[in-house]
């Protein structure tokens, strides 16, 4: 396991918060972060809805939190290649805090957090280069790079770059059917990486496995939903592929979690129109998380998928959707009236 290169060539590396963490152009509301400044400080800056900060090329290695009274916020990196501009931060589930309170936990761990409604992302990456190998006292290893729950969070050309849970898309609470839409997004990892309750689309997005230093398979899953249970619509994966650095059939494709302290939860996935490579267990795509709550029961479909990992070998382990039900599982019947803008 080594620690991925964020940045294309010849892009430098700079500290946070080394300088003036931003910039604000005229009455526009647009605050521009420069190398040597801090994106959370310009998250701070920010005094109302409708704000936009653009993130100009570099490495920030920070935390970086929006918080629920900045939205309708757009973050956004200045140039159009997402490799330019990096948020990077380095915590897990089990790192200790500073001030000895205790560890992070997952959702601590995540390099960024959004609570806030209306947020879009675009045009940059957002990573955790935590490595197991590097801790290996760590038994906590999740190491979020994204970490989502607010209504209408729209990432588009984002790069999300972790092992363990790399994106966690959440509601506010298990009452909110909080959507999130992704579209052209590159996500990578390899346990869970693509994780929780939200009513979350992908759309033309990449997922990619990592070749993992173990010598048990499944090396890892790419969905792991946590639907709650009065939510028609959970994962949604369309016109997209999944791509792998480890041999052929070493991953899942999926597999539920109800959480303990939600055990009601319903998990939902569906994956439709996507090629899938051979990474995938075409033979057995899922997996249990517990024993208590298998696969079958679960509200796992898919729909006309392509590519070898897609084969159905064995149909029972591959529940498809009758062309009736597809129309039900759509980008539009999944974020309602919210129609993010490409």
């Amino acid at each position: 396991m080594r620690r991925r290169t964020l940045l294309a060539a010849g892009a430098g590396l700079f500290a946070a918060g080394a300088a003036t963490p931003a910039s604000a152009t005229g009455a526009r509301r647009v605050l521009h972060v420069r190398p040597g400044g801090s994106v959370q400080a310009a998250v701070d800056a920010v005094d109302g809805p409708g704000w936009t900060i653009v993130v100009h090329p570099g490495t920030y290695r920070e935390v970086v939190h929006v918080s629920a009274d900045k939205a309708e916020l757009t973050l956004r990196g200045a140039s159009r290649d997402p490799r330019d501009t990096v948020i990077v931060h380095d915590n897990a589930n089990g790192t200790q805090k500073p001030d000895g309170s205790g560890t992070y936990g997952t959702a601590g761990s995540a390099t960024f957090t959004s609570a806030a409604p209306g947020l879009t992302v675009r045009d940059l990456t957002l990573a955790n280069d935590w490595l197991r190998a590097d801790h290996p006292d760590i038994t906590g290893t999740q190491a979020v790079a994204s970490y989502t729950y607010g209504d209408r969070t729209h990432f588009d050309n984002v790069r999300l770059l972790a092992h363990q849970d790399t994106l966690f898309v959440e509601t506010t609470a298990l009452t909110s059917f909080d959507r999130q839409y992704f579209h052209r997004c590159y996500i990578e990892g390899d346990v869970d990486f693509v994780f929780g309750r939200a009513t979350a689309v992908f759309e033309e997005c990449h997922f990619h496995t990592l070749q993992r230093d173990v010598t048990f398979t499944p090396k890892g899953m790419v969905f792991a939903p946590s639907t709650a249970r009065a939510n028609p619509h959970g994962i949604l994966a369309l016109r997209s592929r999944i791509t792998s650095g480890a041999e052929d059939a070493a991953y899942k494709m999926a597999r539920p979690w109800v959480p303990s302290y939600e055990t009601t939860a319903w998990p939902s996935l569906v994956v439709r129109d996507t090629r899938i490579g051979p990474g995938i267990d075409a033979v057995a795509p899922y997996t249990n998380m517990r024993e208590a709550y298998p696969w079958q029961t679960m509200r796992f479909r898919e729909y006309r998928n392509s590519g070898p990992g897609a084969a159905i070998p064995v149909p029972e382990n591959r529940p498809q959707l009758t062309g009736e039900q597809a129309r039900l599982h759509t980008k539009t019947t999944y974020l309602g009236d919210w129609c993010p803008r490409a």
